[in-house]
């Protein structure tokens, strides 16, 4: 699915959509907000977010919703397709002054009935560790801004850790937390540990330990989301340079690189098998990357304004051929150099939650033969709709589209040919809603430059950006290469639906079990019952 501006084509509020799975409802008494109900005016503020946890209480309902709507932040039970929301009874309720929150995380490892460690980063750079079942403020991280004076753009707990969290800024920077540790009450003084292409990682020195254990540098601009693989071990971040960068987390090694069309890159996921990795921005496009091939496989365009969050849909998604893959790498030598006494899981279903296998962001969902990927776009600033576009699994057989990329469209890409090996073509096959042949007969590149100002393409702060064959070069310069290539040598994904479902921007969707859930820059969350999965309920 994805989001985007609207349009007038599109000015009816959809309650209702239906795709190839069957029919989605709104239930409009599964719908949180603040307890009065009014439309938050969103102008000047960060983006509402959601986040899920599962108590694991036996009782049927351990399903805890958190969400952020300006300077306020609210905890409830979330009773999901079964029974009416209460607004009034929230289980813990903050109001901030001088900053407002900007994201959440849960850690699904430590939740209990009686306890949950929730950490909150704000936009004037803080993180608060809290526990809203016992109302409870543990600790405050970057208290004085000696850290970091920017806004907090993603807080993530590191998978299988109980205490080591990850933060990242729109300084560009990204920073390592032990919640056992504080941060001291002078400015911490770095010793770089690693250097790569466009990044660089330092250790904190101090005679005792101390917050940050690392400090990462990525890119330039903005960092504005990361996000772990399904086994915990690789990392991908999207900066406003427009850089997809993947690391070993633990080795600290750049595994591979991507660069957006033009713009920033605002959002990205991985795929549920950790074989590809999805991105979206102000290019307006979905980015289908191999994480195998380290390659750009497949876009998906028909967004009318930018992406603002990408992810899969787990209770969708199947992958049909061979085992999901493996990761290698060793972290041995990390581990033995920074002594963090980490203690991740051996089992990865033991890191991940069933219930939060995705991103709690917006999303928008691209076409793929066995695999759906979903993505979401956020429409520009004054733009006042939201719309949800949801390819399907496949083509539908009146689209005189080709599925598969026969090698007759590689060689019509002429010179462009060799960017499709025979790896890359057996991935985009499953992707490919349109061949690179029907796209030439079809004139989508025009299509697309008509569509987008090819203005941002050589902004400044992109100029000493390094290609992944480390030579600087000018990012105009990479339009064409293997890191970013051109709209009609890779193969489009197109929407098969397009709704429109809140007056505002879309900043979040959430695949659950027996529903998604949607938010809006409103400050409304909604539930939209999955097909079969829509009951009687008891108010």
């Amino acid at each position: 699915m994805a989001t985007e501006g609207g349009g007038k084509e599109m000015n009816e509020i959809k309650t209702q959509f239906t795709t190839r799975e069957g029919l989605y409802k709104l239930l409009p008494h599964s719908e949180y907000s603040r307890p009065n109900r009014v439309p938050f005016n969103s102008q000047g503020s960060n983006p509402v977010r959601v986040s899920f946890v599962n108590l694991n209480d036996q009782s049927g309902n351990g399903d805890r919703l958190c969400f952020n709507v300006g300077r306020e932040l609210y905890f409830y039970i979330y009773k999901g397709v079964r029974k009416a929301a209460d607004l009034s009874k929230p289980i813990d309720k903050r109001i901030y002054k001088g900053t407002q929150p900007t994201c959440h995380d849960f850690n699904h490892l430590t939740a209990t009935a009686e306890s949950v460690s929730l950490l909150v980063g704000f936009s004037a750079g803080q993180v608060q560790l809290i526990d809203p079942i016992k109302k409870e403020t543990s600790k405050l991280f970057n208290e004085e801004r000696l850290i970091d004076k920017s806004r907090v753009t993603c807080v993530k707990w590191v998978p299988g850790s109980e205490s080591l969290f990850l933060v990242a800024h729109s300084s560009g920077s990204m920073y390592l937390y032990n919640v056992e540790h504080t941060c001291g009450t002078t400015a911490p003084h770095y010793q770089l540990l690693k250097q790569g292409e466009s990044f660089a990682v330092h250790t904190c020195k101090s005679k005792s330990t101390r917050n940050p254990l690392l400090k990462w540098t990525v890119g330039e601009g903005a960092l504005n989301e990361f996000a772990f693989s399904p086994d915990g071990k690789f990392l991908a971040c999207v900066s406003q340079d427009g850089f997809l960068r993947v690391f070993n987390f633990d080795s600290v090694e750049l595994h591979g690189t991507m660069k957006s069309y033009f713009g920033g890159l605002l959002c990205v996921c991985w795929s549920p098998d950790g074989k590809y990795i999805v991105t979206g921005g102000e290019d307006d496009l979905v980015t289908v990357w191999s994480f195998v091939d380290c390659r750009v496989i497949a876009r998906g365009h028909g967004h009318k304004s930018w992406v603002s969050v990408v992810a899969f849909d787990p209770y969708t998604t199947s992958v049909e051929e061979g085992d999901p893959m493996e990761f290698s790498g060793s972290d041995e030598d990390f581990q033995d150099l920074l002594h963090f006494g980490r203690d991740r899981a051996n089992s990865t279903q033991s890191r991940l939650s069933k219930r939060n296998s995705t991103d709690s962001r917006p999303v928008s969902v691209t076409a793929r033969t066995h695999t759906n990927v979903m993505n979401a776009t956020s429409p520009p600033a004054g733009s006042n709709g939201n719309s949800v576009t949801t390819p399907g699994n496949s083509v539908p057989p009146p689209l005189p589209r080709s599925n598969s990329l026969p090698h007759s469209a590689v060689s019509n890409a002429g010179s462009k040919s060799s960017v499709m090996d025979g790896a890359i073509a057996s991935g985009v096959s499953k992707f490919a809603t349109l061949s690179l042949h029907d796209r030439k007969e079809r004139h989508h590149e025009k299509d697309h430059k008509r569509n987008h100002s090819m203005g941002h393409i050589s902004s400044k702060s992109s100029d000493k950006l390094n290609l992944v064959t480390k030579t600087k070069t000018d990012p105009a310069k990479t339009l064409g290469t293997p890191l970013c290539p051109r709209m009609e040598d890779v193969p489009l994904l197109e929407p098969l639906i397009c709704k429109k479902i809140a007056h505002e921007r879309l900043t979040v969707l959430i695949f659950l079990e027996d529903c998604i859930v949607t938010a809006c820059q409103e400050g409304f969350i909604c539930t939209w019952g999955r097909p079969g999965k829509v009951v009687s309920f008891n108010p």
